[in-house]
């Protein structure tokens, strides 16, 4: 019996995926200025990351680089976005329409990079039927018959911390695989789906920490 040969995928570290989106965001803004190509050197200099860390992050996927060319910044800009899936449209539905949940839906850039808006939840029936970019809040009854009809793979959990671990049961028992979170909660969810925190409040305590660094090192006084 012929033995048919296993395709190993790449182990890439978490650090290295995190700063796709950069390049990809960085590519964009110089494809936009007309820059045709671009050396590991310049990017360095502009995004403030050392060249050879660009080149070692760049190589997990095959370089993309040629020795004294440099990288072409379309074909980079293009690539770097098929690693990031967003050659591929990704269907999204919102459980809570509050200030943030709305915030988030009437954020048009993210249909530039595929993500699309399919529903809105919550269960606050004084919400229903309200138009958010046309579309009408749902009651959560419906909402997993409204992701099983719709192939949605990504559910947008923005409602308090109280409510998100039975949500996302609910979300897992109607087939969701992805989960970008909001809520300030860690979710026990099982490991073919996967979890996205964006927990606001951890970026802005980052943020009072690094300045309370930068002012103890440079004898600032608070």
């Amino acid at each position: 019996m012929e033995k048919k040969e296993t395709k190993e995928i790449k182990e890439i570290s978490q650090a290295v995926i995190g700063r796709l989106p950069r390049y990809f965001r960085y590519l964009g803004d110089l494809k936009d200025e007309g820059v045709e190509r671009i050396s590991s050197q310049e990017l360095s200099e502009r995004m403030k990351v050392t060249a050879s860390q660009i080149r070692q992050d760049l190589n997990n996927f095959g370089g993309f680089g040629q020795q004294g060319y440099g990288y072409n910044v379309e074909y980079l800009h293009v690539e770097i976005g098929k690693i990031l899936g967003l050659d591929t449209e990704h269907r999204m539905v919102l459980i809570g329409a509050g200030n943030l949940g709305q915030a988030l839906v009437n954020y048009t850039n993210f249909e530039k990079r595929s993500f699309l808006f399919k529903g809105i939840f919550d269960n606050n029936p004084a919400l229903y039927g309200k138009l958010i970019r046309n579309f009408p809040v749902m009651p959560m009854e419906e909402m997993c018959d409204f992701v099983r009809e719709n192939q949605i793979d990504i559910a947008v959990i923005a409602i308090p911390k109280e409510g998100a671990v039975k949500v996302a049961e609910q979300l897992v028992n109607c087939g969701i695989k992805a989960i970008w979170n909001f809520s300030h909660v860690d979710l026990n969810v099982p490991e073919d789906v996967q979890v996205e925190n964006a927990h606001l409040s951890d970026s802005l305590m980052k943020l009072s920490y690094n300045i309370g660094r930068y002012n103890k090192e440079n004898g600032v006084k608070q």
